[in-house]
């Protein structure tokens, strides 16, 4: 079975497509499969090829990035949006969140770093540029005096939410669907979680996490 990464690209500037897809030509586990100029066209399109990524620029004729994500999320769930565009604000990588986006990349940054956020969002993870992420991180920090204290610190976020999935009673294979993951994925998260917190079963799982105040 293949494993190569399905991309498809949604921006306007037909040289900015030029150079993402010259540099896909180079890489063996990326294969781009369709461009869309325009919101409309980046929803409709994902619809018919179920893409693993989706490069999502903000500004587009016919309908902006963000509402273009929201509504290819309802079209393609299984798709994972990476925004990559020139907007640094704050409010525009909140709303990109909101609408259901894996990852925010400025336009601008090494090819290496492209292809490796690619990778990151088509594997479940969350990136951002590093002004973005330092940002966001700013963001946390003026509100932390207000936030519940982080359950299990020692887990990721993403073993976290697999935790919590583990004390609802649900199977791996149930995870994996919710969460857009893949069941050897989900299967590494549980070993690690059994790991982390020196678990023999999932039985102890799901007792450690409901004392907690997960599931």
């Amino acid at each position: 079975m293949s494993t190569r990464i399905r991309v498809m690209i949604a921006d306007d500037h037909p040289l900015f497509r030029d150079g993402l897809r010259a540099m896909f030509e180079s890489e063996s586990d990326i294969e781009l499969v369709g461009e869309a100029a325009t919101g409309l066209e980046a929803v409709a399109l994902a619809g018919q090829l179920l893409p693993d990524v989706a490069l999502m620029d903000i500004q587009m004729p016919n309908l902006d990035g963000i509402e273009a994500t929201r509504r290819l999320m309802a079209a393609s769930p299984n798709t994972s949006v990476l925004v990559v565009t020139m907007f640094e604000d704050h409010d525009s990588v909140l709303a990109a969140m909101r609408a259901g986006a894996r990852g925010y990349v400025v336009k601008g940054m090494r090819s290496a770093d492209a292809i490796r956020a690619i990778r990151a969002v088509a594997a479940g993870e969350a990136i951002f540029s590093p002004a973005i992420a330092s940002r966001l991180l700013g963001m946390l920090a003026d509100a932390r005096p207000s936030a519940r204290p982080v359950v299990f610190p020692e887990l990721t976020e993403r073993e976290r939410q697999t935790l919590e999935l583990i004390a609802q009673g649900h199977r791996n294979s149930v995870i994996a669907e919710r969460l857009h993951l893949s069941p050897k994925t989900v299967r590494n998260y549980v070993t690690n979680i059994f790991d982390k917190l020196q678990l023999a079963d999932r039985s102890q799982a799901i007792v450690k996490a409901r004392e907690a105040g997960l599931g």
